[in-house]
């Protein structure tokens, strides 16, 4: 065999079984899902878009593991305050190791105009692992949580001064240093 026959043999041997696009595409689909929810504001489809036995790592606010984890955990994080305010979440960018079955991507949480114009937001780096049939096993999502965590107090403290802010975010401040 030639070395340019041996190259294309180990570039089409996939570990994982699945290929980059295919892995692309079901993410596609699975962020589409999430803007719908970011939309409507209703979070318990989150968990269905992972295997019945998944694991979510959130490094600060712990491990989940299977749908019905996942589902408390993202149903009372983003349904509160800071998570139910966040505008979206746009990718900065994305890579693929197909032989891993893993998408890496780095994710913005911008918040919106707190009412001065001021842009507040906290990247974080999500490593998604795939598993078939568009869904995934495992998310992990990686950031420096005080950074957030600041970030969403300048936020309340913020849109508090300009009178844009509820009862939720009002006990986010009290508890935390408002």
């Amino acid at each position: 065999m030639t070395p340019i026959v041996v190259a294309r043999r180990w570039l089409d041997r996939r570990v994982s079984g699945f290929s980059a696009a295919e892995i692309t595409e079901a993410y596609d689909a699975f962020h589409a899902k999430v803007a719908g929810f970011v939309e409507s504001g209703v979070w318990d489809g989150y968990a269905d878009l992972f295997t019945p036995d998944a694991e979510y790592v959130e490094h600060a606010m712990g491990t989940f593991r299977g749908r019905d984890e996942i589902r408390a955990w993202s149903v009372r994080t983003m349904t509160s305050y800071p998570g139910r305010v966040m505008t979206g979440f746009p990718l900065s960018w994305q890579v693929v190791d197909a032989d891993a079955a893993r998408l890496v991507c780095e994710v913005r949480n911008p918040m919106p105009d707190p009412g001065d114009g001021t842009m507040l937001e906290e990247p974080n780096i999500t490593i998604m692992t795939y598993a078939g049939d568009g869904l995934f096993s495992r998310e992990e999502d990686v950031y420096n949580p005080l950074r957030f965590h600041t970030m969403a107090l300048e936020w309340a403290r913020i849109a508090t001064a300009h009178g844009n802010t509820d009862e939720d975010v009002r006990r986010f401040l009290d508890r935390f240093g408002g």
